[in-house]
């Protein structure tokens, strides 16, 4: 259906003018008027030399005398609602049934290639609740992108070295026992982040016993003999100290098992990982080159910076004055690489956005580096996620651990769903992996139908209901609708089981409701464009939430499997099919799994 191809032929019959497409402004028309698509006509009233009214009413009348689209009309003002033929909404959804991918591309040989960074651990702690945000909008960005027709190519950056990593380090090799992640039972990123919350606490210490002497905050952080065997640690490391590389391999080993059983839980995963000990050589490299070309410039201390205030922002650190990187070297080398190893069309960084400064520097610096890609890269900039408790701090152990929050969502999950009722008959197995999809399905919904650049508040208890903007609503609606189907095939003829290949011949008048879900499902296509255009999942969430409410309506207020006219049971039935298709097909553009039965 194209309405803008059929006014252009309108104006022009009507008025004897030409008019661009592009000027046809066409909308939605609002729930509480009668109609399906509502045309603006106020910048129509230059051609017509009419008032909107009297525009409006010829227009309209002359499509419904020489459109069969168009069943009727009516006016409100400077706007026109325009209602559609029942027998085009039925031929719309038998295109629909007849395409098992509907709204998704794929993508061609040519097709663009975006990489997408996401995730971006430190090897010093485990992945938390910021975390979860970060490589579920990673994902699902990945996912919407090539929903698109992208190629696309998932990344990840490991930082597994600096200060930070250190800190770690030197706790375990302090106080730590030789202690395993086998030893103590633990995984080994919690393991390590135990002993980064154990620095943090021995350095206050320090700085306090310190401060009770007569030194300032100023002077005891510089006088602490903990932060400069850190540093120590770090100098040898970058200066390839057997025994230091040795320590860091092994404890980084216990983290990185960790991580592959987060991810795993939480369903994302990479197509390639880079780490910040390989490509921070090739951003000292790049930071040297820059020296040589005036670009950078050396303080009398040693270290290197680059003076951006000709650029409106200010001097960047980028090589410390004992010769250490920092993360804007690491990220010069790794972007460099990438470019290397792939012929990327976009690269699109899934990082927080008390970063902004730090990705509109680097975008700079390879600018001025002689990089074409440079000034096109872009910082998916998302908002920070809190507990109803307040914010995280890792370092003081405070942070809501990814682990713990998924196992919560999942025993909440089963807890909730055998409290409705929703378990009943079924096996352990089954009941564990019901619990599994829609307690997850409760964490990652709850994130995405946010919109990713405002921050947000996560509420466990919130996430998990049956009934609201939930995943477990929208799931439950999946599985009652593949309930409905199960039934009828059950007593149906064989030519009428599997709808998916059927075709609806008779045209036969449907109502507001049906025509609306239709109306709905045909939207699919332009929303999954508008959540890549946006980089937005939420646009996708929200869709299909909308989706999923319409048609519990229309299941609560209409007879499928009872109704007696065996060609309009025959249209409900391949209608729920495919908003199933669509419910499942969303979801999993989200990283969502939809359970069969619920």
């Amino acid at each position: 259906m194209n309405i803008q191809e059929l006014i252009k032929k309108t104006i022009s019959d009507l008025y004897a003018q030409e008019i661009e497409t592009s000027q046809i402004q066409l909308q939605k028309t609002k729930k509480e008027f009668k109609g399906h698509i509502t045309l603006v006509v106020f910048p129509l009233l230059k051609i017509s030399k009419k008032n909107p009214e009297q525009t409006a009413q010829e227009i309209g009348s002359y499509l419904l005398k020489n459109e069969p689209l168009i069943s009727e009309f009516n006016i409100i003002k400077g706007f026109l609602n325009l209602t559609i033929a029942s027998a085009w909404w039925i031929d719309l959804l038998n295109e629909i049934n007849s395409s098992p991918e509907y709204g998704t591309k794929k993508a061609g040989k040519e097709a663009p290639l975006v990489m997408i960074e996401y995730s971006s651990p430190n090897t010093n702690k485990p992945l938390h609740l910021g975390h979860i945000r970060n490589n579920l909008l990673g994902y699902a960005l990945s996912e919407i992108m090539k929903a698109n027709g992208y190629n696309v190519v998932k990344t990840n950056i490991v930082n597994d070295r600096g200060i930070h990593i250190c800190k770690s380090m030197l706790a375990w090799e302090k106080w730590g026992n030789s202690e395993t992640p086998e030893s103590s039972g633990k995984k080994g990123d919690h393991l390590i982040g135990d002993y980064y919350v154990k620095f943090d606490k021995e350095y206050k210490k320090e700085l306090s016993e310190l401060q009770s002497v007569g030194m300032s905050q100023k002077e005891a952080e510089e006088k602490s003999a903990l932060m400069a065997e850190a540093r120590e640690m770090l100098r040898k490391w970058e200066a390839g100290d057997p025994d230091t590389i040795a320590l860091w391999k092994m404890m980084n080993a216990w983290v990185y098992a960790g991580f592959d059983e987060t991810y795993k839980a939480l369903g994302v995963d990479f197509d390639k990982i880079y780490y910040e000990s390989q490509t921070y050589t090739e951003g000292k490299k790049e930071v040297e080159r820059g020296l040589q070309k005036d670009i950078f410039y050396r303080k009398e201390d040693g270290s290197v910076w680059a003076n951006l205030t000709a650029d409106g922002l200010d001097e960047k650190l980028l090589l410390r004055a004992d010769g250490t990187s920092v993360y804007m070297t690491q990220d010069i080398g790794t972007a460099k690489f990438r470019f290397d190893d792939y012929p990327i069309d976009k690269m699109i960084y899934v990082v927080g956005n008390e970063q902004n400064y730090h990705f509109q520097v680097l975008s700079i610096l390879l600018d001025k580096l002689g990089f074409e890609f440079g000034k096109g890269l872009v910082h998916f900039s998302y908002g920070m996620v809190e507990l109803p408790a307040g914010k995280m701090k890792s370092r003081e152990g405070t942070v809501v651990d990814a682990d713990d929050l998924i196992e919560e969502m999942i025993y909440t999950a089963k807890e909730t769903a055998k409290e409705l009722g929703k378990l009943d008959g079924y096996s352990e197995e089954e009941i564990n992996k019901v619990s599994q999809t829609v307690g997850l399905g409760a964490l990652k919904y709850f994130i995405l139908k946010v919109d990713p650049r405002k921050n947000m508040v996560f509420n466990p208890k919130e996430s998990i209901d049956f009934n609201g903007n939930t995943g477990p609503f929208i799931q439950y609606t999946y599985a009652r609708i593949q309930s409905v189907l199960r039934k009828y095939n059950e007593t149906a003829s064989v030519e009428m089981q599997n709808f998916v290949s059927l075709q609806l011949s008779a045209h036969f008048p449907v109502s507001l409701k049906e025509e609306t879900l239709i109306q709905l499902l045909s939207e699919f296509p332009a929303t999954v464009k508008e959540a890549a255009d946006n980089l937005s999942p939420a646009v996708i969430a929200n869709y299909i939430y909308d989706l999923a409410k319409e048609y519990n309506q229309f299941y609560h207020d209409f007879p499928i499997l009872k109704e007696e006219n065996e060609e309009l049971k025959k249209f409900r039935l391949i209608l729920s099919q495919n908003i199933g298709k669509i419910i499942k097909t969303g979801l999993g553009l989200l990283g969502i799994d939809v359970p069969e039965r619920m």
